[in-house]
């Protein structure tokens, strides 16, 4: 049998650029390698979102759609409404019992999410969400996680739990490795080391043509460069950045001539916006297929729901045997 491999997004928004980056594209790729789960995180969304929990209904479909439109088969992936798994909820009660506040408290990503959303105070839902994720992972006995560099402390306490756990109850679940992502952090289009919604520079999967143009056009570059006929610096500008990611094989010519001003800034984003147009442009007409088609999207979700539940209710109901959490 194939290895499992579970990763997924937040539904707070559509998915950008960084979002693609950082783990869409992988998913594509390790679909046909792996069975693969797709966790649509709804309930995670609410330690950050709790307050506006429509945006979060009204994203759920919006996210599929985005993964869908990429080019995930939903013959070979399996999409999930985290809300709707009851084995997840139980195992975050039960694995809460083994963590402390200070291991929660102390890990690192908690501290930088906490201060990226100016929370003197933190909620124990917020708090605890490493606990969830833990559920969200071992629920189906994931194999792999696909992750980015700030998410490893969350997989290592991961695997704390599940030895832990394993050696309290003599159950087998399946302790987790974690997958690298080969790409760095994609920044905002501004300069700004994070992408995102809230801070206005992202580059979205479903932006139009025009959108792409715009966004690009106000793109930052090298800020000592205040005439076409200085050389430049790619190392500082923010477009050559994305020439690197989604432009590669053009990238020695471009860096050679903006060192030697044999191209401008205008003519340097122009390039960038016309290359990414041509990568979004099967993005977008698989998206309007499915926009126009949501009760198709629905179903996807739906029977990957139900899928996940058979798998969850049968490894959850051993786990309560070996507890004796039982009638």
């Amino acid at each position: 049998m194939k290895k499992r491999i579970l990763t997924g997004d937040r539904p707070t928004g559509r998915l950008h650029l960084g979002h693609y980056v950082g783990s869409l594209k992988s998913r594509v790729e390790l679909q046909d390698e792996y069975e693969e789960f797709i966790l649509i995180a709804d309930v995670q969304a609410l330690t950050t979102h709790f307050e506006h929990p429509e945006l979060i209904h009204d994203s759920i479909y919006q996210v599929a759609i985005d993964n869908l439109s990429v080019g995930l088969d939903p013959e070979k992936t399996t999409m999930i409404q985290q809300s709707m798994i009851p084995a997840i909820a139980e195992l975050t009660i039960f694995y809460s019992m083994l963590v402390t506040v200070p291991q929660l408290s102390h890990n690192p990503t908690i501290k930088t999410e906490a201060k990226n959303y100016g929370y003197k105070e933190m909620t124990y839902g917020f708090l605890g969400y490493p606990v969830s994720q833990s559920a969200d992972i071992t629920f189906c006995n994931a194999h792999l996680v696909p992750v980015g560099e700030d998410q490893i402390p969350h997989i290592e306490m991961t695997r704390k739990i599940v030895r832990k756990f394993n050696d309290l109850y003599g159950t087998e679940i399946v302790e987790p490795e974690y997958k690298l992502s080969s790409v760095g952090r994609l920044c905002g289009i501004d300069g700004n080391a994070k992408m995102g919604k809230s801070l206005g520079n992202a580059i979205y999967l479903s932006d139009s043509p025009d959108e792409i143009v715009r966004k690009v056009k106000s793109g930052v570059t090298d800020t000592n460069r205040i005439s076409v006929k200085i050389p430049g610096r790619p190392e500082v500008c923010t477009i050559y950045k994305y020439h690197e990611a989604f432009n590669k094989e053009e990238c020695p010519n471009i860096e050679g001539m903006c060192k030697n001003a044999q191209i401008g800034c205008v003519a340097c984003k122009k390039l960038l916006a016309e290359k990414l147009n041509q990568m979004l442009d099967p993005i977008r007409e698989k998206r309007a297929y499915y926009e126009s088609h949501i009760d198709e999207v629905k179903e996807i979700v739906s029977e990957g729901t139900k899928k996940a539940n058979k798998i969850g209710n049968e490894n959850i109901a051993k786990i309560k045997e070996k507890m004796h959490v039982q009638m």
